[in-house]
């Protein structure tokens, strides 16, 4: 059994790589059952998410979830990823759980952006200063070269240098903003991934034709978009869970902005077409994601399949 840590996870998964195999995978589809939840006592919760495909490989992504931790000086969450054959059940590979999360969660919103950004986009606006936050501009530059300024937003201007001081050390040519609003009007795409509960971002800020990714607000109670966000806009989700699952998208359902049928498609749809082809000019679109098991599935099999 192979034992992949987190520098070797992190190793195994680069951006054009990754976002290839999550667009293959999506593609050929892939078993994924309901996450299962469980309450483990007073003060842990564990997540269990399988996906497989028949006659190839199993994963199962296990997540710890403990707020106490805090006092404990330890993190307040823990992931890991095992791999198995989906025929013998025979354990193949333990992974980093947080490094398959993060690194798949960027690629999707890339993968996405691909097709439905313009290829001529240029200015990427990345809102949050997280660990998914500050893969993006690797992310998406591997998917859409032409991206040549960056700029981050975050609640604590303190933050925001700080990645943008850590993207430049990478070679990045990226700037902290502190006016959101500004910035907004500028870029050409806009990808949001914080823990925010009230919507950020406003669609009198957002240009035409420009693309706004939504990646926080993976709960009903989180939100980072207002409403007005999705008028006038093209929507594109990950999975149909994103409209059951995302307090970005069961507010203004609630309020008869949007319907299921305002949804264009899904990830396995926009996978199927060539990059730039789901864009139209002057058109906005809005992508909407909450994960699925189907791109740590892919991730870990990338992983594997490295020398």
């Amino acid at each position: 059994m192979r034992h992949f840590d987190a520098e070797a996870t992190r190793a195994a998964l680069p951006f054009p790589a990754l976002i290839e195999a999550l667009r293959q995978l999506f593609v050929e589809g892939c078993e994924v059952p309901q996450r299962h939840q469980h309450a483990v006592g007073q003060d842990l919760t564990l997540l269990i998410m399988p996906a497989w495909q028949s006659g190839g490989l199993l994963g199962i992504k296990t997540v710890s979830i403990a707020p106490g931790n805090a006092d404990r000086g330890l993190p307040g969450l823990f992931s890991s990823y095992t791999l198995f054959d989906a025929q013998t059940g025979q354990p193949l590979a333990m992974l980093d759980g947080n490094e398959i999360t993060s690194r798949r969660t960027a690629a999707a919103s890339a993968l996405a952006a691909s097709r439905l950004a313009s290829p001529a986009a240029r200015r990427l606006l990345v809102v949050g200063s997280g660990r998914v936050a500050a893969l993006l501009p690797e992310a998406y530059r591997a998917a859409l070269p032409g991206l040549e300024e960056i700029q981050v937003w975050a609640r604590r201007p303190e933050a925001a240098e700080q990645i943008a001081e850590h993207w430049r050390a990478l070679g990045i040519e990226a700037q902290a903003v502190s006016d959101l609003a500004a910035a907004c009007r500028q870029a050409d795409i806009i990808s949001c991934a914080t823990l925010a509960r009230e919507p950020l971002i406003q669609a009198g800020w957002l240009r035409p034709g420009s693309h706004l990714d939504l990646i926080g607000g993976f709960t009903p109670q989180m939100r980072e978009a207002h409403s007005n966000c999705f008028a006038d806009a093209e929507l594109w989700v990950d999975t149909d869970e994103a409209l059951c699952k995302s307090g970005d998208l069961l507010q203004p359902l609630a309020e008869g902005l949007i319907t299921p049928a305002s949804v264009r498609g899904d990830l396995a749809a926009l996978s199927r077409l060539a990059p730039g082809t789901a864009h139209k000019a002057d058109q906005r679109t809005v992508f909407k994601s909450v994960g699925t098991g189907l791109e740590d599935l892919a991730a870990a099999c990338l992983a594997f399949a490295q020398p």
